[in-house]
């Protein structure tokens, strides 16, 4: 018994070693820390609690008796998360067969957009960029609404298995794959439910089953399972803190030029040119324009933002520099293509300050001085014209100016849309 005692105790302390290298990335330049300022430092501790959080779901996970958990939450944002999005994963072993089943809620509209992955890694736990070399990672397949076979309910079946079986019809997701003559198996598999009206759409009920397994259960917890589940959750928020620091800093170039070309990929007061990042570990359908904001008490930036191919989604976001989306629950820091009003021209046209103009299209700083701007259009298939985006920072005061003729949003139909906001957040996150 002493020795199971002993060998618990290294691997505890061994998690609250990775736990205190986690922390240094709050605050240690050579780790890429944000610029520090007192709710930069308090959002850090927040941010590394959240990496904490998911990294005991993770750990205590099984890929032999999978379910589905949330991979990003109120209590655990990062990755500049899509205000818009539910992200679930289940781990699953590859070189075995599952079966998915998901419907949607009783009496409620489903999201407006869905799209499943089966990636070979779960991006970010080495801790280092380097895991962004090309050979890396690959999804073993993708499946999104525009090829997602539903029955006349609504319901449906996915099978996930190294290939498809000899005569199966129906919804298949891949778990093994070959890129460039390198194999690939895939250890999870990813959801993303995006919400398009908030007020009338849920979640989807999901269950994920490793074929098989019926009526079957796993075996005990024993001492050396128990030792790697408390040195797993340790290494998980080590590497985590320590990728998307890098990240940021280093591949989107956030706080400065990196490279020496003289430009930051994600440009201040600016967006970049709309490109793909699934190779980032990004959704695979996804077109992304980022930058980040930098604005005083009244000034503004006048974001214009065209799709010349009508995407199967789109969404504005902001975040902080940590990648949490702001809380969008209470306020409105997001709006996706339902929410926001486009203009007699086709654009849409949104207004980013911390002050509220009285203008469609606004999206609330929190008053957070600095932080990301985040667009993102999801296409089944490439679009033949990108979309393409202008921004521009002007006073506050002569918001009007800079707009065509819009409408007034009184203080009245703001409270009202942060009150559908604030019931759609606790529906989609409901712990019960």
């Amino acid at each position: 018994m002493s020795g199971a005692s002993d060998d618990l105790r290294a691997a505890w302390r061994e998690l609250i070693a990775g736990l205190e290298a986690a922390r240094d990335a709050i605050d240690d330049p050579k780790l890429h820390a944000p610029p520090p300022s007192d709710r930069t430092l308090a959002e850090g501790y927040r941010y590394l609690l959240g990496f904490l959080y998911g990294s005991i779901g993770r750990a205590l996970d099984d890929p032999l008796f999978p379910h589905f958990r949330r991979a990003i939450e109120p209590a655990d944002k990062s990755t500049i998360d899509n205000a818009d999005a539910v992200y679930l994963y289940a781990p699953i072993d590859g070189d075995r067969s599952y079966r998915i089943r998901g419907c949607p809620g009783a009496g409620r509209k489903p999201p407006h957009y869905v799209i499943f992955e089966t990636p070979s890694g779960y991006v970010g736990d080495s801790g280092s960029i380097a895991e962004l070399r090309p050979g890396t990672r690959a999804n073993g397949g993708v499946l999104d609404s525009s090829r997602l076979e539903l029955a006349p309910d609504g319901s449906f079946e996915i099978l996930l298995a190294p290939e498809r079986p000899a005569g199966h019809a129906g919804n298949f997701l891949a778990t093994h794959a070959l890129r460039r003559g390198t194999a690939y198996t895939s250890r999870w598999v990813i959801l993303r439910e995006l919400f398009h009206d908030w007020e009338h759409e849920d979640p989807l009920d999901l269950e994920i089953v490793r074929l098989g397994s019926e009526g079957a259960h796993p075996p005990p917890l024993d001492t050396p399972r128990a030792a790697e589940l408390l040195r797993r959750v340790g290494t998980l928020a080590r590497g985590q803190m320590r990728y998307w620091n890098e990240f940021y800093a280093v591949v989107l170039e956030t706080h400065r030029d990196m490279n020496g070309d003289g430009a930051q990929f994600m440009p201040r007061n600016d967006l970049n040119a709309p490109n793909t990042a699934g190779h980032w570990g990004g959704q695979a359908t996804n077109v992304y324009a980022g930058g980040s904001y930098d604005l005083g008490p009244d000034e503004a930036l006048v974001i214009e933002a065209r799709a010349p191919v009508e995407p199967a989604y789109s969404g504005f976001h902001l975040a902080n520099f940590w990648g949490e989306s702001h809380d969008f629950a209470n306020h409105q820091s997001s709006l996706n293509g339902f929410q926001a009003e486009r203009d007699r021209d086709g654009a849409r046209r949104y207004v980013v300050s911390h002050r509220d103009p009285g203008v469609p299209n606004w999206l609330d700083t929190t008053g957070l001085p600095q932080g990301f701007l985040s667009l993102r259009w999801a296409y089944s298939t490439p679009p033949a014209e990108p979309p393409a985006t202008r921004v521009a920072k002007v006073p506050l005061a002569d918001i009007r100016a800079h707009l065509p003729p819009v409408r007034a949003v009184s203080e009245a139909e703001r409270r009202a849309a942060i009150r559908i906001r604030q019931a759609h957040v606790q529906r989609r996150y409901r712990q019960y």
